[in-house]
C-alpha cells in the first residue's frame, strides 16, 4: 500500500499512530521486560481459557470491595493492549494473589519487584497512549498535532539520574527508534501544517534553526499560488498597441513588489498574533479570519485537513466487520449501510464526551523543546 501511494501524483503521509506503536514494541523488546510481560500474559491466560478460574476471581474481587472487571490480554495489532493489560493486573494485584493462592498451577507470579517494573512501565507509556488516541481522532484536525505531541513524548523519555538500568535502556531505545522513523515521515508537509495551526504557529516544537526556514517556504508558496493565479494571456485576444505593453512592462516590477510586500506583511502579522488556546479549532478559526489571512487560510484547509493516522478509516472497516459476519451472510448492501450508520451515531455521543476531555487535558502543549 505504501508502494502504492508513492506511485501516486500525491504526497505520502505515513501513520504516525503506526509509527509510535512500532517504536513501543521495540522499546519492550531491548529494555528487559520480557520476562515479567510473559509471566502477565500467562497469568491472563490461566483466567481467560478458564470460566471456573474467572469465577474465583470475581469472587476475591468482590471480597476486596473491588468491582469485578476480567483481566484483558495484550495483542501485537492492537494498539495499548499492553499498558491495559498491565493497568489491569495491578488493580487487581491482592484478588489475584489471593486467587492463585488457592488454586493449584504451575504458573510463575510475579515478584514486588517484577510489580514494581510494572508500574514503571506504566507510567512510561501512559503518554504514549494519549497521544495514539489523540493522533486517531477523526472529529478534529489531527495532522498538526503531530511534531508537538512527538516532541512531547521525547521530552518525557529524557533519562534521569534516579532512572534504573531497565528505564534507561527502555527511554534510550525508544527515544533512538522514534528519532529514526521520524526522519523518514514527510516532516517538510508536518512542519507547515503545523506553522498553520495557530495553536502551534511558535513553533516551540522544532529546533530554533529550523523555524525561520519553514517561514521562507510558506512565504515562498504565497508567491507561487500568486503568479498561478494570475489570468493567462489568450491568444484570440487583439494584441494591444505597442505603448499600452510598454506601460505594462513599466508597472509590472513595482506590483510584483507590492504582493511581494503583501504576502511579507501577510505573515507578519499571522506571526505577530498571540497563539490561542488548545482547544480552538484551526480550521473554525482561520474560516473567521479570512479577511485578515484569506491566502494562508487557503493553505490551512489543504495542509490541516491531512489525517495524522489511519485510525479513523480502519476503525470505520472494523465497524463494519463486526456488522456483516458469517451468520449475518444475507444482509442486504442497503441494510449494512444502515446498520452501520446506525451504530456510528449512537456511539457520537460518547465520541463528543471523549472528545472534550481529551482536549481540555493539555499537558503536552507546555512541554515543547525549544
Amino acid at each position: 500500500m505504501v508502494a502504492a501511494a508513492r506511485s501516486l501524483p500525491f504526497e505520502h503521509m505515513p501513520c504516525v499512530a503506526h509509527i509510535i506503536q512500532r517504536t513501543i514494541t521495540v522499546s519492550l523488546r531491548d529494555s528487559g521486560f520480557d520476562g515479567a510481560l510473559a509471566k502477565c500474559r500467562k497469568i491472563v491466560g490461566h483466567f481467560k481459557h478458564s470460566p471456573a478460574n474467572t469465577a474465583e476471581l470475581k469472587v476475591q474481587q468482590a471480597s476486596h470491595g473491588q468491582t469485578e472487571e476480567s483481566l484483558i490480554q495484550d495483542v501485537a495489532t492492537r494498539w495499548n493492549s499492553t499498558l491495559e493489560m498491565i493497568k489491569r493486573i495491578q488493580h487487581n494485584k491482592e484478588p489475584l494473589k489471593a486467587t492463585l493462592v488457592q488454586q493449584k498451577h504451575n504458573l510463575a507470579t510475579l515478584t514486588s519487584a517484577e510489580y514494581d517494573r510494572l508500574a514503571n512501565l506504566e507510567t512510561l507509556l501512559e503518554p504514549c497512549r494519549y497521544v495514539t488516541e489523540l493522533l486517531g481522532g477523526d472529529k478534529y484536525v489531527s495532522c498538526s498535532v503531530v511534531l508537538p505531541a512527538l516532541c512531547h513524548l521525547l521530552r518525557t523519555m529524557e533519562i534521569s539520574d534516579v532512572d534504573p538500568a531497565y528505564i534507561v535502556r527502555f527511554k534510550a531505545a525508544f527515544k533512538g527508534d522514534l528519532n529514526t522513523r521520524k526522519e523518514n515521515t514527510n516532516l517538510s508537509w508536518l512542519k507547515l501544517a503545523t506553522a498553520l495551526d495557530p495553536r502551534f504557529k511558535d513553533l516551540r516544537c522544532l529546533p530554533k534553526a529550523e523555524r525561520e526556514e519553514v517561514w521562507q517556504k510558506l512565504s515562498q508558496m504565497l508567491k507561487d499560488r500568486d503568479t498561478e493565479s494570475q489570468p493567462c494571456s489568450d491568444e484570440m485576444e487583439p494584441e494591444p498597441p505597442k505603448k499600452k505593453v510598454a506601460l505594462l512592462l513599466l508597472g509590472s516590477e513595482s506590483e510584483s513588489d507590492e504582493d511581494a510586500n503583501f504576502n511579507d506583511k501577510t505573515l507578519d502579522r499571522y506571526r505577530a498574533e498571540p497563539s490561542v488556546s488548545i482547544d480552538t479549532c484551526p480550521l473554525q478559526w482561520g474560516s473567521a479570519h479570512t479577511g485578515a489571512h484569506g491566502r494562508l487560510a487557503q493553505l490551512a484547509q489543504k495542509y490541516l485537513a491531512t489525517p495524522a493516522s489511519t485510525v479513523p478509516c480502519e476503525r470505520l472497516f472494523s465497524l463494519a466487520g463486526h456488522v456483516v459476519q458469517k451468520k449475518r451472510s444475507a444482509l442486504s448492501s442497503e441494510n449494512v449501510n444502515k446498520l452501520v450508520c446506525l451504530s456510528n451515531w449512537l456511539k457520537e455521543k460518547q465520541t463528543m464526551n471523549w472528545l472534550t476531555e481529551v482536549m481540555s487535558h493539555n499537558t503536552f502543549a507546555h512541554s515543547y523543546c525549544y
